[in-house]
């Protein structure tokens, strides 16, 4: 297994210095502006079977050349000065599948973890996860957590990996947990407001998206961050997530400019 012999991160100094941020210029020449930028962009990466099956090959195999695109998007959006990335990795609808796919995926996550760990660092990414932690299995779950304490001083870009996650499990659980507090005196029922409930949700503290991509054309958001995207701009293509490249990300970047955004208002 490789990344048995991981540096200790947290007091290594990286020698090869961070990605420099766009200029306006650069921003300018690709059409796009810093304050029609989305802060924060979540992505559901689907695809990954039917580009595998189209060519022929495995499905893990297309799995396999996600990786690649999660590579460059996050590059990509830590130059663009994106504060916040979310990825929909894992479902909890996923274990589903066969049980030697789920197992070469566990492999997969633990090994993307592990590799990516000193880019992550290098790029000054604040690294999490959300999502139900039974049932990942320890190995992976040990470089999750070892990633995510080494990330944790870092002051760039939050990228954050939805790992067994569904919305709606999320919702129940952090119902659970305000019940709770209700039972136990420490919330008056009448002051659950908006922000209590966004307070117990697995992305507290994190800001709500701004735009979700979801490649491979469907429409629709498959138990993604029902709660926090309730007022994000939506954005479809047809490419599956294995060629996801920075062309389809900066026609996302542009369409989303363009959109016309009132939260419920009126335009003056």
């Amino acid at each position: 297994m490789e990344g048995t012999n991981v540096p200790n991160f947290a007091t290594e100094t990286p020698h090869v210095p961070t990605l420099a941020t766009y200029t306006t210029d650069e921003l300018a020449a690709e059409g796009l502006r810093p304050d029609r930028l989305p802060r924060h962009i979540a992505v559901i990466m689907d695809g990954n079977g039917r580009w595998a099956k189209a060519r022929g090959l495995p499905r893990i195999e297309g799995h396999r050349r996600g990786v690649k695109s999660v590579r460059l998007l996050v590059e990509e959006c830590c130059r663009l000065g994106i504060e916040q990335l979310t990825l929909y990795c894992f479902s909890s609808e996923n274990w589903k599948r066969p049980r030697h796919e789920l197992s070469l995926l566990m492999h997969l996550l633990e090994q993307y973890v592990i590799e990516e760990r000193s880019e992550i660092m290098r790029q000054q990414i604040r690294f999490t996860t959300i999502g139900r932690r039974d049932g990942l299995g320890k190995g992976v779950l040990a470089e999750v957590d070892r990633t995510i304490e080494f990330s944790r001083p870092n002051t760039g870009m939050g990228l954050c990996l939805a790992l067994n996650y569904g919305a709606r499990a999320e919702i129940v659980d952090a119902v659970r947990e305000i019940a709770r507090k209700v039972e136990c005196g420490l919330i008056d029922p009448d002051e659950v407001s908006e922000e209590v409930v966004s307070s117990y949700l697995y992305t507290a503290g994190i800001i709500d998206p701004d735009l979700v991509i979801r490649t491979a054309g469907e429409m629709r958001v498959s138990n993604f961050l029902l709660w926090q995207i309730s007022y994000a701009e939506l954005w479809v293509t047809e490419t599956c997530w294995p060629d996801f490249r920075r062309k389809e990300l900066i026609q996302a970047l542009r369409d989303f400019a363009m959109r016309d955004r009132r939260f419920g208002g009126l335009k003056d």
